[in-house]
């Protein structure tokens, strides 16, 4: 019978090979799920042996890794801002950058928001954060997926916040009602040029979803669409905040202010502009 031990030696030399990034955590991960057990546990029982039933549950995770599908596909679920969201092919799966963006709106809002609109929430990750993070706020969260809000949905109501976010089927602003503005409207929209998908990670050329990732020729084609409705939907003094490509600043100003906003671009904690802010 082969030990914990040895199953991480084989596995981390076997995703090496297939060129998985992160092999030594991803063998981790991918073992500790599969029994049941935390990372850690794994190194206080690395002489463990495992039994055939335990390998043939391991075995297929294994080979979906190493044909480079996401982890966080295979598991099921991510961490995000403090949350745990489950994640499957039905939407994009939430970035550590996202977080970021949530951190650069809380230092900037200095009067809690009272309505939230995210505009293309896929998993719901926005959505349900800043949910979180305002409790008082009513939160309307859009995707033109049906399987990606179902899947926001299921977030939602595991996290017992589908009383306080309503979710819509549409294209950006097309389902949403202008009875009252919002104080803050957030987006992750699609913003890869088709150029740059072809050289992306196989994880997300072959697995995630392609609409959630691509806009066009130049990666802006939702930016214009997005920019160009703020103002009717955005109350005054109220703020639009988006996850951008990195090299999308210049364009995105000149949009802002044809539609007659202010706009900032915000860096990264990598010195990279990869937030628009605009009021």
């Amino acid at each position: 019978m082969l030990s914990i031990r040895e199953i991480k030696a084989r596995t981390e030399t076997f995703f090496k090979e297939k060129g998985v990034p992160n092999a030594k955590l991803d063998t981790d991960i991918l073992i500790a799920h599969s029994l049941g057990m935390k990372r850690l546990e794994l190194y206080l029982d690395l002489d463990r042996p495992l039994t055939e039933a335990q390998l043939s549950a391991l075995r297929p995770l294994v080979k979906r890794r190493a044909n480079r599908e996401p982890l966080q596909y295979i598991v099921g679920n991510t961490d995000f801002y403090g949350l745990q969201l489950k994640v499957d092919r039905r939407a994009l799966i939430p970035r550590h950058e996202t977080e970021e963006l949530i951190e650069l709106i809380v230092e900037r809002i200095e009067t809690a928001p009272q309505r939230i609109l995210d505009l293309g929430t896929g998993s719901g990750a926005l959505a349900l954060a800043l949910a979180t993070q305002y409790p008082e706020a009513l939160v309307v969260a859009v995707d033109q997926s049906t399987a990606a809000l179902e899947l926001a949905r299921e977030n939602a109501s595991a996290l017992e916040l589908n009383e306080r976010v309503q979710f819509l089927a549409g294209s950006w602003w097309t389902p949403v009602m202008s009875e009252s503005p919002f104080d803050l409207i957030v987006s992750n929209p699609p913003y890869l040029t088709e150029a740059e998908m072809q050289t992306a990670e196989p994880e997300v050329i072959q697995h995630e979803p392609h609409s959630a990732l691509v806009a066009g020729a130049d990666g802006l084609d939702d930016f214009r669409v997005l920019l160009e409705g703020a103002p009717k939907f955005l109350a005054t003094g109220g703020l639009l905040a988006m996850e951008t490509g990195i090299a999308q600043s210049e364009a995105l100003s000149e949009m802002a202010q044809l539609a007659g906003l202010q706009g900032q671009s915000i860096e990264d904690l990598s010195g990279r502009p990869r937030f628009f802010f605009a009021q």
